[in-house]
């Protein structure tokens, strides 16, 4: 019974990740298709990348399907979250590098400390400030940015048009009131591998 539970959630999550979202994006980056400057095959790769990881990272150990992020833009790994201990970390990030078409591991995994309410509700607020700003701001393609805050440290991962609207981004996060630490990946279009023409 308790496989078929397991076999059943997997499957739900991996369908899941093939329902059209706009927040998501159909490939589930974090980036809108419409929006998306990368191609059309590299949308499916670092799709296929991220489903690859993520079944890799939920068989290593169940607890990792709540703990640990992890996203895929042009072959560059991102992973966050939280672990118990430093060798956890060390193995996902091995496991990040074995995956097919990796080019580069960020690993921002923090090691876990007691739960403090507060300090969740603080991460909470300031990823939702950051979020409605971005939105706002015309410059920028909000649908392109996905955001995690921990511990008033922001990051952002995504894919700029410019170098102007990555500064703008990078600016935004900044003027949040509280923020200590702005930890920005993002990528120009530029800079990716192959882009839509």
């Amino acid at each position: 019974m308790k496989n078929k539970l397991i076999i059943f959630l997997l499957t739900l999550f991996f369908l899941s990740g093939c329902i059209g979202v706009s927040s998501k994006g159909i490939f589930g980056t974090g980036v809108s298709v419409a929006f998306d400057p990368r191609s059309v095959g590299t949308q499916i790769d670092d799709s296929i990348m991220q489903k690859n990881l993520s079944a890799r990272i939920i068989l290593l150990d169940k607890k990792y399907l709540l703990s640990v992020k992890s996203k895929v833009l042009d072959g560059r790994i991102f992973l966050t979250g939280k672990v118990d201990n430093p060798e956890e970390k060390l193995k996902l990030t091995k496991l990040a590098w074995e995956t097919v078409g990796t080019r580069s591991v960020r690993n921002d995994i923090k090691i876990k400390e007691d739960f403090n309410f507060q300090q969740s509700a603080k991460d909470v607020l300031i990823t939702s400030q950051l979020r409605t700003a971005l939105i706002l701001n015309r410059n920028i393609k909000a649908t392109n940015y996905q955001i995690d805050t921990y511990k008033k440290k922001i990051y952002i991962y995504g894919i700029a048009i410019t170098s102007e609207e990555k500064e703008l981004v990078i600016s935004e996060a900044k003027e949040i009131l509280d923020v200590k630490k702005v930890v920005a990946s993002i990528l120009l279009v530029e800079n990716l591998r192959i882009q839509k023409n």
